[in-house]
């Protein structure tokens, strides 16, 4: 057994990706790109509002995704030489964009990934739990 992606029939990979994803752009900048250009990242009472409302409110993760998302940014925030800003480096021949500016060069994206670890502690916390008691080998 082995825990599916949500949307692909394919093992589940829980990269970063999976939580900053849902502030791509692309195509939706008359939409989503304007809902999303109000909220400065770098400014902490805009990044806790991003954060809620749309990394951690992703109704097609389950418990379980949610549970192998946050272990894995646990490992790679006690990796002191990880690179968090290559996270949101877009390659030119991507169809990516962000919906400000400031989304390229955040002034700090580890702080930004630190945030999302916490608050994903408190607002999943049910769902972390029930999935830790679980066989993770049954999955």
């Amino acid at each position: 057994m082995m825990l599916k992606d949500p949307f692909v029939n394919e093992r589940f990979e829980p990269d970063l990706m999976w939580f900053v994803g849902v502030f791509d752009v692309y195509d939706r900048e008359e939409s989503k790109g304007v809902e999303l250009e109000v909220y400065d990242p770098n400014d902490q009472a805009d990044r806790n509002i991003l954060i809620k409302k749309y990394c951690l409110n992703q109704p097609y993760l389950s418990y379980r995704h949610k549970l192998a998302l946050i272990e894995n940014l646990e490992v790679v925030l006690k990796d002191p030489s990880f690179d968090f800003q290559m996270i949101f480096e877009i390659d030119e021949c991507e169809a990516n964009s962000w919906p400000r500016e400031e989304w390229y060069s955040l002034e700090s994206p580890r702080c930004f990934f630190q945030d999302i670890y916490q608050l994903a502690k408190e607002i999943w916390k049910e769902d972390l739990l029930m999935a830790a008691s679980e066989d993770k080998s049954a999955w």
